[in-house]
């Protein structure tokens, strides 16, 4: 038989014939299917006990501060340190590069953020920056107290990003994270409407570090493989994910809201339960090029943004449900197993025994 490495690498769920949902995925099945939308990984692995890093999401390849985009946050378990959270609610915007690391990384976060921002050209007399840094607590695996996320870890994220391929996995800010007791990760995917209803893309990135009873496409492997929160009613169900949702769709900071709020729908999909102690956030954002918002409007200027109608965001509903389900999959598929602090070892989902209990309940041939 051959290895698990060998026999199944870097392939995603899709490849490997399970395929959640009924829509189409975009040509990279990534938030970078978004137009405009950049990704960016650093990952720190040294010695026994760093294992950590920084994801870095660019809404648009244009000035940031200067071209806002309409974002909204939702919370849905509010034990986490959300930087920048109450500017979104207010203004319904977001000046920034999106920053996901881990917990004590935050202030690093944000140091790189305003530096990456004082020194764009034109923003010569900018003197406040809100900057938009999530987490999640990944001090299982890695020295979390010796806070080796730094500043020019979040700049070389941010300089380093591209509108192609994501790394999943072990990377970036999911270098250290757990999962539903297995290895977690960074993981991603998309949507693309058909042109009867719009043809618009929804991508989705996440940060997973959660715990809850695992299902993969409404198949209950966490139960099948004996692994899951509460069955010695010890172990743990606390954790965090941070969700970023990006769409090129028309909608204002109000339907980014309800979109966001339907990332939920797709975690709870996959078993996760937002529990007491996670740190649960989704921030959605469209860069719909019509409608950012600029820096330096003329006083009393009217604005005339594009919007959807209410009616028409069931699709987009549908689109983020789905893809925000698979970009959870795919993390704990492209992880690998870890070793970290004190010798901790965290497994990877066994791949060979998901896929035959999968073929078991008739969902893949």
């Amino acid at each position: 038989m051959m290895s698990q490495s060998l026999a199944f690498g870097q392939s995603r769920p899709r490849d490997l014939g399970i395929r959640i949902g009924v829509m189409q995925s975009g040509p990279q099945n990534a938030i970078t299917d978004v137009a405009g939308v950049k990704v960016g990984e650093t990952t720190l692995i040294n010695g026994e006990n760093v294992r950590t890093g920084v994801t870095a999401i660019i809404p648009h390849q244009g000035n940031l501060f200067q071209s806002k985009v309409p974002a909204a946050v939702f919370v849905g378990n509010g034990f986490g340190k959300l930087a920048g959270t109450t500017q979104i609610e207010e203004l319904g915007n977001i000046e920034s590069p999106i920053i996901l690391t881990n917990t004590l990384g935050v202030a690093a976060g944000i140091e790189g953020v305003v530096a990456y921002t004082l020194s764009q050209p034109g923003n010569e007399n900018v003197q406040s920056v809100n900057a938009v840094v999530g987490e999640t607590n990944d001090g299982y695996l890695n020295d979390i107290r010796g806070r080796h996320v730094k500043t020019e870890d979040v700049l070389a994220a941010i300089t380093n990003a591209k509108e192609d391929k994501v790394l999943e996995g072990n990377v970036g800010a999911g270098t250290g994270t757990v999962c539903f007791g297995f290895k977690g990760g960074i993981g991603t995917s998309s949507r693309k409407l058909p042109e009867s209803l719009g043809g618009y893309t929804v991508g989705v990135l996440v940060q997973t570090n959660f715990g809850g009873v695992l299902q993969i496409d409404g198949v209950p492997i966490g139960v099948e493989l004996g692994k899951y929160s509460f069955m010695d009613h010890m172990s743990s169900v606390d954790g965090s994910y941070m969700i970023v949702v990006a769409t090129d769709a028309p909608v204002n900071e109000r339907n980014l809201k309800r979109i966001a709020q339907r990332a939920m729908m797709g975690l709870a999909k996959t078993g996760g339960i937002a529990s007491n102690g996670s740190g649960d956030y989704v921030i959605a954002f469209s860069n719909y090029p019509g409608n950012l918002i600029s820096h330096n409007s003329p006083s009393l200027e009217l604005q005339k943004p594009t919007y959807l109608q209410n009616d028409d965001m069931s699709a987009l509903f549908l689109a983020t449900i789905e893809a925000t389900e698979e970009a959870i999959i795919n993390s704990l598929f492209a992880a690998e197993d870890m070793i970290g602090k004190e010798g901790r070892e965290v497994k990877a989902l066994p791949k060979e025994e998901v896929l035959e209990i999968m073929k078991g309940y008739r969902k893949i041939e």
